[in-house]
């Protein structure tokens, strides 16, 4: 992911250019970042070291998922269908 691709994920789903805390942000970013790695997995099949690192992040999206639900409802229904996560 460059730097322009971050900025623009970091302004689309934060409030401002800088703020990429925001629980959105986070989600938007380890989304960005699987599609990639999905896209690796299609050429490098063996890659298990890699995989070890997808599953983490799958496991951190689905925190903060979990996360974002538990506080604010409509902000997760929202970003689910943005990123057309399915759940």
């Amino acid at each position: 992911m460059t730097k322009e691709e971050k900025l623009e994920i970091i302004k689309k789903y934060g409030t401002n250019e800088q703020d990429s805390g925001r629980a959105e942000v986070q989600i938007a970013l380890i989304t960005k970042r699987l599609n990639d790695l999905t896209a690796h997995f299609g050429e490098h099949k063996k890659d298990h070291h890699s995989r070890r690192g997808l599953m983490m992040l799958v496991g951190k999206r689905r925190r903060l998922l979990d996360y974002l639900a538990s506080r604010d409802i409509e902000r997760y229904r929202t970003i689910i269908k943005a990123l057309n996560i399915r759940k």
